[in-house]
């Protein structure tokens, strides 16, 4: 479990380093803000309700890399899916999409190490000791992002991609998630972030 110390480490890492980001990303996040409203002819920020901290709803900020079809509503993203345009899919397989969620992290809303935030109808249904992955800041990063880097790839090659994320995916991240939330050290966030910039 992570002690009083540990928040005040980990939260201290979090404000320090998104400031430092957003300082110097800026520029770059508001120039990809540009094209992507070109590209998607909407706001080229995307807000999204995620479930937070206790199971306090926030508003996740990405990058809009998608565009409305009609009929096209599932929240089971796959890397083939008809709505992500070319410039999108340029954005998220460098992750570049998720750089505004430095704003969710310096206002306490996000972690840069955590489980990633999910949308309704996932953590906020935790039960039992599951619940204690909502005791922390969901993050940009973690051990199951690390796992999962391909998921949207790997849903493309189910038939059914909502049964196989509810029935394989989702509960094998409450596993890993509960494990780190437990074993829970500064370095081992440290390790993540290197792990996952490497992995880019």
């Amino acid at each position: 479990m992570i002690s009083k110390s540990g928040r005040f480490a980990k939260r201290t890492f979090d404000i320090v380093v998104s400031f430092f980001g957003i300082f110097f990303l800026s520029p770059a996040i508001l120039f990809m803000w540009f094209l992507a409203s070109f590209d998607t002819k909407n706001n080229g920020f995307y807000l999204q309700k995620r479930v937070g901290r206790h199971g306090k709803i926030f508003h996740l900020i990405k990058i809009r890399t998608m565009i409305e079809l009609k009929g096209q509503t599932s929240t089971i993203t796959k890397s083939n899916d008809p709505r992500i345009t070319y410039f999108g899919s340029k954005l998220r397989k460098y992750k570049l999409d998720e750089l505004p969620q430095l704003f969710n992290i310096f206002i306490g809303q996000m972690s840069f190490v955590g489980p990633r935030p999910d949308v309704k109808g996932y953590a906020d249904e935790l039960k039992g000791e599951d619940k204690i992955i909502l005791s922390i800041r969901p993050g940009i990063t973690g051990p199951s992002s690390i796992k999962y880097k391909n998921e949207s790839q790997l849903l493309s090659l189910q038939k059914d991609a909502r049964k196989y994320n509810d029935e394989i995916i989702w509960p094998d991240k409450v596993k890993i998630n509960k494990e780190y939330v437990i074993n829970w050290s500064f370095k081992s966030d440290i390790q993540y972030i290197i792990e996952t910039v490497i992995r880019r």
